[in-house]
């Protein structure tokens, strides 16, 4: 059985698929539990705009209350973000979590100084070590200051736009990383391990092997599994693969979310 906690539809700006579309897939694919994680990311400069890509959460969650009733006896439905971490908006996103009854939130870097990251602008006046550092820094940073979050989503996205013909090894940054860990599992945050790797074509995992292990090491125990499927043909994709390696590495449990809180599963 397994859970898909990193899910997209036609509510995150970057989707069009009707959420009952990811749901029947899920299920086709005998699915246990999935959790819709659609997108906010405030403060985002498009085409020399500043924009807020947001979600209207009373549509959102009407549409998921129907969906958890029509296929109660197939699937479990949950209530789940996407946020998008900023300095400057924190306490933004830090309402978003306070006001609204989710389930699970991902807390996610896609932007950094109101730049998407898949712009690349963030990599173009600094090495790829300083970029790799900077971004492990701000990342540091926000969680100090921001705790409205379940897991931490791609930690490592900083390989994902750099140059992945020069991605630097974790243990050049190992203190950066540990700090990082320490600070969630003092917080009791958990990660993910997010399958889009593969569709990105990065040569470990997300995040990668080594910060898996290291979560781990440093007594981390709160680890959901997630697609970031955008379409349904990127639904649980490589799902067996990655349960088997969190085997391998150690890993007993996966965990879902009710209300905010982890529900441990057996692997």
């Amino acid at each position: 059985m397994y859970y898909d906690y990193h899910m997209h539809c036609n509510f995150s700006e970057d989707s069009k698929t009707p959420m009952e579309d990811m749901i029947n897939r899920s299920i086709e694919l005998g699915l246990k539990e999935i959790c819709f994680t659609d997108h906010v990311d405030y403060s985002v400069i498009v085409n020399n705009k500043e924009v807020d890509y947001n979600v209207n959460f009373k549509d959102y969650f009407k549409k998921i209350d129907y969906y958890k009733e029509k296929y109660t006896d197939k699937i479990k439905i949950k209530k789940g973000i996407e946020m998008g971490l900023q300095n400057h908006v924190l306490d933004k996103c830090a309402d978003d979590v306070i006001n609204n009854e989710f389930d699970f939130v991902i807390g996610s870097i896609h932007t950094i100084n109101k730049s998407e990251l898949i712009q690349r602008h963030f990599y173009e006046d600094k090495s790829q070590m300083e970029a790799y550092r900077q971004y492990y820094e701000i990342l540091y940073s926000m969680i100090s200051k921001y705790k409205h979050y379940s897991v931490l989503g791609h930690l490592d996205i900083v390989k994902r736009y750099g140059d992945l013909n020069n991605i630097i090894d974790d243990r050049v940054f190992a203190d950066e990383i540990d700090e990082i860990l320490k600070l969630a599992i003092q917080d009791g945050k958990g990660i993910e391990i997010n399958t889009s790797s593969f569709r990105y074509r990065l040569p470990d995992l997300t995040p990668s092997s080594y910060i898996l292990k290291r979560y781990k090491e440093l007594g981390g125990e709160i680890i959901t599994t997630g697609s970031d499927s955008h379409n349904t043909n990127q639904v649980a994709h490589k799902f067996d693969y990655i349960y088997e390696c969190l085997r391998q590495m150690g890993y007993k449990y996966i965990c879902t979310f009710d209300k905010m809180k982890p529900n441990f599963i057996k692997l």
